[in-house]
């Protein structure tokens, strides 16, 4: 059997190291200090419950009031006596308008009461809810933090409606549209005003608050609702209309030379019966006055007027220059004006409604005439001469030579358009004293007498000729009834060129046949006793030949004829008419084109009756018959 021997050369472990006893102690301590700490806090809760069982807890106030260990009745006393709400706080209500009105009530008046009693009840419900857990939780807290009581306040809202109620009727308005009146020339204005309305609720919202918060100003703003009325502003119409009848309006013009006419007035009473007053809406429903004046009353008494003020428009006069073939102007020309009765009536309108000018002028519409002051020989197709005439009047007395010279001036720089009838009656105007002629003889009634504007018949004479030469077509045109001296003596044309006139029933008309305007220019040559008539315009391309004078059944002249001037001295004579002898006579105007081909040709006829001298003689002169 084997055995096993310890020497001296085995080794045994080595020895496990001692556990200390604070490792058992010191969780013991711990546990038994929680558990002596917590004894001793149910210990202090249990005391502070005994000791606030029927008392408030420390750190609960109410209405600033601190509460901490009363009783209910305790609490309630001491609420009552410091806050007696419903007699000592007073509120104001306050309407803020331009008068500034106020109401001033107790809480008592209101209706409001302080339950001192269930705000006490409240404070005592604080950390006795009879769970001891939360109690302690809840008294704890509030102690650290503190605990205001919302004070029980209650009141009567029917009392305090009836008194803002009773405010309300007295401030409640409906808005009031402003207005103005006129009265003869009187204006009177009436302003309008703010219709206003207390918004009752939201005025008890406001005392609610107040009452409810004792921290809350007292004095209370009434809830007002504004309503501007439908017219709130008259003043601009109303200044308007004052304008308008602050002084009479005058219409003023002039006569087309600058000399002023009228004025013409209209005063401020028939200004006052022309106003109207009208509304206006606008797009946000508000109304607005409107002041216009009748200005169309004025229109017929204006369209009457402007018959008076009317101007013909006066075509400019003109030479031909024959070195530069342009027109140079003789006589400026002037436009025409008619009266524009709309604008007339609107610078009124304007005048009425102006503080500063109370004038008005008239309008007028301006119409150029054909041949202005800016019109050319190119345009008018005027390029050269294309005919003239020329009569002499040697032997003319002093006033028919002056009549000659003023005739002649009405044609100097006339323009005849293409397709116009000339007329002589119509340029040479009125033939009287009026206009500047003198007497001088004429052929009336079979005889020659004195009679106003003798010599026009020789201007017209000169007219015809040079419209002969210049291939127009005469339209109208007399011979006189016996032959003139002065067309045959020391007159190259002879017999049967000429052309009387007797205005308004024998007048001397020719057509101007040509497609260019015909410019008329006239001279008188006192040097040579003539008088020309010059044709400017473009030569359509035709050539005038004249034949004649063709003279036939000549008929001696009448016996000398003597009458009694009863203002001559015996012996004293003057011959007052010449004789001539009565013929039938031709002239024949042949008219060419360039080439010489015939085109035309018109026989220009006369019948001159015979004629006897007339002499004046002295009252019993024997020869008189």
């Amino acid at each position: 059997m084997n055995s096993y021997r310890y020497d001296r050369y085995d080794s045994y472990p080595p020895d496990e190291p001692a556990i200390s006893p604070w490792l058992i102690r010191l969780p013991i301590l711990l546990f038994s200090g929680v558990v002596l700490l917590l004894l001793l806090l149910t210990i202090i809760a249990a005391y502070f419950q005994i000791q606030f069982r029927d008392r408030i807890v420390p750190n609960v106030s109410a209405y600033g009031l601190d509460l901490s260990g009363m009783t209910v009745s305790e609490a309630a006393a001491a609420l009552d006596q410091r806050f007696q709400l419903d007699n000592s706080r007073v509120f104001i209500i306050r309407d803020s308008g331009a008068d500034n009105q106020y109401w001033q009530f107790t809480a008592g008046d209101l209706g409001v009461t302080f339950d001192s009693q269930a705000t006490a009840e409240q404070a005592m419900q604080v950390g006795h809810a009879d769970n001891p857990m939360i109690d302690i939780v809840d008294q704890v807290l509030t102690w650290l933090n503190g605990k205001a009581i919302q004070p029980v306040i209650t009141y009567d809202q029917n009392i305090a409606l009836e008194h803002l109620n009773r405010i309300a009727e007295s401030i409640n308005s409906l808005p009031t549209d402003a207005s103005f009146s006129i009265n003869g020339t009187n204006v009177t204005i009436t302003p309008g005003s703010l219709g206003r309305t207390v918004d009752v609720m939201g005025t008890l919202s406001r005392l609610d608050a107040a009452i409810l918060n004792p921290n809350q100003s007292t004095d209370i703003p009434l809830a007002i609702r504004e309503t501007p009325p439908i017219v709130a502003n008259v003043d601009e119409a109303a200044r308007r209309a004052q304008i308008a009848l602050s002084g009479p309006i005058m219409l003023v013009a002039d006569d087309g030379n600058g000399n002023p006419l009228g004025p013409w007035t209209a005063s401020v009473e028939q200004i006052a019966a022309l106003l109207r007053v009208g509304t206006i809406r606008a797009d946000d429903g508000s109304i607005r006055y409107e002041v216009t004046v009748n200005t169309g009353a004025f229109q017929p008494y204006l369209e009457n007027l402007a018959r008076g003020l009317i101007i013909a428009p006066q075509n400019g006069r003109f030479h031909f220059n024959d070195d530069t073939r342009q027109l140079e102007i003789i006589q400026a020309s002037r436009s025409g004006r008619t009266l524009n009765v709309a604008q007339t009536i609107a610078n009124m309108e304007t005048a009425i409604f102006s503080p500063t000018n109370r004038t008005a002028p008239m309008a007028f519409d301006y119409q150029l005439p054909p041949y202005h002051d800016s019109v050319t020989a190119a345009e008018l197709g005027i390029t050269e001469l294309v005919s003239q005439g020329t009569s002499f009047y040697a032997g003319s007395t002093r006033a028919r030579i002056d009549n000659i010279i003023m005739a002649a001036a009405r044609f100097d720089g006339l323009i005849i358009a293409p397709g116009e009838i000339f007329s002589f009656n119509q340029h040479v105007g009125d033939i009287s004293p009026e206009a500047g002629y003198v007497q001088s003889a004429v052929i009336y009634g079979g005889r020659t007498i004195q009679g106003v504007g003798g010599g026009v018949c020789q201007v017209s004479t000169t007219a015809f000729r040079a419209a002969f030469y210049g291939g127009f077509p005469i339209v109208e045109r007399y011979a006189h009834s016996y032959r003139v001296g002065y067309y045959e003596r020391a007159d190259p044309e002879g017999v049967g060129m000429d052309a009387a006139i007797y205005t308004p029933d024998l007048d001397f008309r020719f057509l101007n046949d040509t497609d260019y305007h015909l410019l008329i220019e006239t001279s008188v040559f006192p040097a040579t006793n003539s008088i020309q008539f010059r044709f400017y315009s473009t030569n359509p391309g035709r050539q005038v030949v004249k034949q004649g004078p063709e003279i036939r059944d000549i008929q001696p002249s009448l016996p000398v004829r003597y009458e009694v001037n009863p203002e001559f001295s015996p012996g004293q004579e003057l011959q007052v008419d010449w004789g001539a002898e009565g013929a039938y006579v031709e002239v024949t105007r042949i008219i060419l084109d360039m080439a010489g081909n015939e085109i035309d040709r018109e026989i220009f006829a006369a019948q001159y009756q015979p004629w006897g001298s007339i002499v004046q003689v002295a009252p019993g002169d024997s020869r008189a018959g």
